[in-house]
């Protein structure tokens, strides 16, 4: 069977703005000319186009008779282009426009010029937004105006039109946009006679009789669409029609999933799954072919019942490889069938025998004949990967099987900690037994690295992964495997982000399926304050690995990112999207009723949240202790903070990298009810624990900046001014643009405490000027910032981030 060469289709959220010209067709060819030059000029003028343009945030499509607009940065975008334009046509409007806005998805594609087009549901819902208008009006989508919604100041001028049935029967839900005279006030002319039809005029219910009439004319139509496209299924022999869910699928799309196995023996059961992992490792080797991350089909376990359709449509793919191994005495069989999910049809299986030291040669053989089915093909540079990944020694294969379960598991365990150590245990014997298993030292380098980053931040564990990383080298020194090994240990163990997004451009184009890659730069440009290409690596790793349970901790990166853009909306859809994926995960949960707070100044939703789930589960205080105890702070609650400062951990009031100890909490708790005694005795505390952590480590600049705030905090003015500016100098935002901030914002914390209001101010509007974490809700709320109440400067700022309603 021929196989379509389909490249994947790597979609992006736009805002889209419709343009055109009402009667167009009409004039006469030299005033369409005209006018359309006259719209370009007028459209190239307004200040949203020229700021998205600036930004690289713009696409450009031309219609005909108008254009379409595609803002990538924020949905008001298109809306406040909408405006621009409208004005500019004066009263009475120099040509008659109509314009629609949408939000959905969008793909960049080449036309038959080999330019940049677009194609995609944006542009086809817009358009259909855009045709239920007349001359004036500017049409909303529901989700387009649901976004707008979010901000108050936009409610006097969203006014609800209702249903509007468009091309084949789809009802699409409208507003119309109406501002300061611009904009038509009328209801369309589409919608009046929908509602004249059917009887609904002023929101009047249709009649019995009418709604009668309209089913059976839906029944009909519907009826008749089914046995049109049953003929044409059948006529035409091919899975690709209208309505087919696979239509936007790319063809050369697979996921392996778990193989079975076919012993009762928990080491055969291991087996078989280093059987699927590592053909699916092979297979992602392929540039040309999606292939679905092995985090991502784990769920779909051998044993259990599997719907081949929807487990492809679920994980995005056409193809599904499946199977089971046996292994008996020194011999392993290996069943394997590919199926096109498309038509549930086996296109392809074999059953493959062999010394259960032939193993890895079967699992190669199986993705070269699985590649060739698929018509592509592996490199010479991915043959020869494949072919030095192999032990022979079967008990370091198993030792490296049962680790790689453990690393899989991890994230969801009890007990993450001890299994980490376990597989570094196993995988430490695994090396001992073969040293030249590559595969085996790359794990034991990403679990002593991950050890490191989350629970032993000591210079011996750091020193075991940079072990195993020296040894990966050493054994293939251009692997890519051996690029991303090193990067992840630049970046988790030395925070040298430079050099590991040096490391994952070499890794990246030969591990083309690799959801580590896109996560790792995500994260990195996040600390590179490049935040809109951060989100769009971030996104880029969910495509890879689209049914990964550890997605949730991705839409958690990608809502801090525009927490710290400042886009609450957007930050709490992609905190609500986690939230499904993880509905267990109270963490996720504190954050999301934590966004009112920062953005809006409003306690309620997260003290609600923090005592209902006390209430629900007592143990919960001291799993939410540190947003109780932030919430606390800004509540000035005595009872509350006494309670939450007792649940607290060692780690006190830490902030990402900047680690305050508990004595730092003691001192703020002493300090907001008024006992000055205690607060000077913690913060002395906490300036010797301070210096302690200065003196092993001098150029650690969250130290040194806990240091000056404990010194500011004693009145030592001078010491604590020193060492804030030094801690700004040792990792500047240029540097890491997330710490580098939160080392201002504590300079700005110091020159307040000290009585350098203006240095302060200075200090926080940089902090304010930038993607960072603090928010109206922060400044107004948080004792930190009591000694700068009342200071016009002061206020002046914490004004220009508050919302809307807030403005005064």
């Amino acid at each position: 069977m021929p196989i379509d060469s389909t490249n994947e289709l790597e979609l992006q959220i736009a805002h889209v703005l419709l343009i055109d010209v009402v009667g167009y067709s009409k004039l006469l060819v030299n005033t369409q000319i005209e006018l359309l030059q006259e719209l370009n000029v007028i459209v190239r003028k307004t200040a949203h186009f020229r700021a998205a343009e600036a930004t690289g945030k713009l696409g450009r499509l031309p219609t005909g008779d108008g254009m379409a607009l595609i803002f990538f940065d924020s949905p008001e975008a298109p809306v406040q282009c909408a405006l621009e334009i409208s004005k500019s046509l004066g009263q009475p409007p120099r040509m008659a426009l109509r314009m629609g806005a949408h939000s959905g998805p969008i793909k960049e594609v080449q036309d038959v010029n080999d330019r940049v087009n677009f194609a995609g549901a944006a542009i086809n819902v817009g358009q259909r937004v855009l045709d239920c208008g007349d001359a004036g009006h500017i049409l909303l989508s529901e989700r387009l105006a649901e976004d707008l919604r979010a901000y108050k100041h936009w409610h006097p001028y969203l006014f609800d039109l209702g249903l509007c049935e468009v091309k084949h029967g789809v009802q699409l839900h409208l507003f119309n946009l109406c501002k300061d005279g611009v904009g038509n006030a009328t209801v369309p002319e589409k919608i009046k006679c929908q509602r004249r039809w059917w009887g609904r005029r002023s929101g009047a219910p249709i009649p019995a009789a009418l709604r009668q009439k309209r089913f059976l004319w839906q029944v009909a139509a519907a009826t008749a669409l089914v046995l049109f496209l049953a003929l044409g299924i059948l006529w035409l022999r091919w899975p690709h029609q209208a309505g087919d869910p696979f239509a936007l699928i790319p063809v050369k799309s697979i996921a392996v999933l778990p193989f079975g196995s076919l012993s009762d023996d928990k080491e055969n059961f291991f087996f078989a799954s280093g059987v699927q992992d590592e053909i699916l490792t092979d297979l992602s080797r392929l540039s040309d072919l999606k292939v679905i991350s092995r985090t991502s089909v784990l769920q779909y376990s051998a044993g259990t019942q599997r719907n081949v359709r929807e487990i492809a449509l679920a994980l995005g793919v056409v193809y599904i490889l499946e199977g089971d191994v046996q292994r008996v005495e020194g011999r392993v069989r290996v069943h394997a069938q590919l199926i096109d999910a498309r038509t549930d049809s086996h296109i392809w299986a074999r059953r493959f025998d062999g010394a259960l030291t032939n193993s890895f040669e079967i699992q190669s053989e199986i993705a070269e004949q699985i590649a060739s089915q698929l018509e592509t093909a592996f490199s010479p540079q991915a043959k020869a990967a494949i072919a030095d990944r192999a032990t022979t020694d079967l008990g370091a294969n198993d030792l490296y099987v049962t680790a790689k379960r453990l690393i899989d598991g991890y994230p969801f365990s009890t007990k993450p900690r001890e299994d980490l150590e376990e597989a570094a245990r196993l995988l430490t014997q695994a090396v001992a037994r073969d040293p030249r298993f590559a595969s085996a030292h790359y794990w034991l380098a990403h679990v002593h690295d991950q050890l490191f980053a989350r629970f032993d931040h000591s210079a011996a564990r750091l020193a075991l992964a940079q072990s195993a990383v020296q040894d990966l080298r050493r054994l293939r020194p251009d692997a890519p495997e051996t690029h991303l090994a090193l990067a992840k240990h630049l970046y988790w163990g030395n925070r040298d982000y430079e050099s590991a997004r040096d490391e994952l451009s070499i890794a990246r184009p030969p591990l083309p399926n690799e959801p580590l890659i896109p996560l790792l730069n995500g994260l990195i440009n996040r600390r590179q304050g490049n935040w809109q290409d951060s989100i769009v690596n971030l996104q880029r790793a969910l495509d890879l690995d689209p049914q990964n349970p550890q997605n949730s901790f991705i839409l958690h990166q990608i809502a801090l990112s525009y927490s710290n853009l400042r886009q609450f909306p957007q930050m709490i859809a992609a905190l609500d999207r986690a939230i499904m994926l993880a509905p267990d995960n109270i963490f996720l949960q504190a954050e999301r009723a934590d966004v009112d707070l920062e953005w809006r100044g409003d306690t309620k939703p997260l003290h609600d949240f923090i005592q209902k789930s006390i209430a629900a589960a007592p143990a919960a205080e001291k799993t939410l202790a540190d947003w109780w105890f932030y919430l606390a702070m800004c509540e000035r609650d005595r009872a509350a903070l006494t309670r939450s400062l007792a649940l607290l951990g060692p780690d006190g009031c830490q902030n990402e990298d900047i680690p305050f100890p508990h004595s730092w909490c003691e001192g703020m708790a002493a300090q907001v009810v008024g006992d000055k005694a205690a607060a000077e005795a913690a913060f002395r505390k906490t300036k010797a624990e301070a210096e302690q952590m200065v003196a092993h480590q001098p150029r650690d600049a969250g130290a040194v900046s806990v240091l000056a705030v404990a010194d500011a905090a004693l009145g030592n003015k001078d010491e604590a001014i020193r060492e804030g500016r030094r801690a700004v100098e040792l990792l500047p935002i240029k540097k890491d643009a997330i710490n580098g901030n939160l080392l201002v914002e504590n300079l700005a914390l110091v020159y307040a405490w000290t009585g350098e209001k203006e240095q302060a101010n200075n200090e926080l509007k940089i902090v304010v000027d930038a993607p960072s974490y603090i928010s109206y809700g922060h400044l107004r709320l948080h004792p930190y910032w009591d000694a700068m109440r009342g200071d016009a400067g002061f206020e002046e700022i914490v004004q220009s981030l508050a919302p809307p309603e807030a403005k005064r």
